[in-house]
């Protein structure tokens, strides 16, 4: 099964998701993330979380959607935050889609420390996101049985 993570920028919060997926996904499931308005580079306390989680950083890139096109994911989940009024991606394929928002730390203006504690705050949020996922018998739902719970898992925080 194949997933992509869409924000903004793509240089945090679906990188993240991206990384963390890949490292605990079930065997057959990947993970891809792009951004609307890429940014162009991961940013580089998103890099310093994934190394201080011990999570390879390879071959991380910021991408636009366009750069995925190949891809041709079964879900699709933007991780924008709707709530600070930013746009989210529109992916029009025929994945399933689904808004799992988080805020996005990499703009907050704090001491180093303080904005790794933040970034580490998001990656619990998105850990606990994909481990309900990962529990999900999919197998045994209907495509629209599987839509609502990949919905319900946004309410997870």
């Amino acid at each position: 099964m194949k997933f992509l993570f869409l924000c903004t920028g793509n240089s945090c919060r679906s990188i993240l998701s991206e990384v963390l997926f890949n490292h605990s996904a079930p065997t057959g499931w990947q993970a891809y993330s792009a951004g609307s308005k890429p940014t162009g580079q991961v940013h580089p306390v998103t890099l310093k979380t994934l190394e201080n989680l011990g999570l390879s950083t390879a071959n991380l890139s910021s991408k636009s959607i366009a750069d995925c096109e190949h891809y041709q994911p079964d879900v699709v989940i933007t991780v924008c935050d709707q709530a600070a009024q930013e746009a989210c991606p529109l992916y029009l394929g025929e994945a399933i889609k689904a808004h799992w928002g988080l805020s996005d730390p990499s703009h907050l203006d704090l001491p180093e420390a303080e904005k790794l504690d933040a970034f580490l705050l998001t990656v619990g949020h998105i850990r606990k996101r994909l481990d309900a996922l990962f529990r999900l018998d999919i197998n045994r739902l209907t495509r629209s049985e599987l839509i609502t719970e990949i919905n319900k898992i946004s309410h997870i925080g």
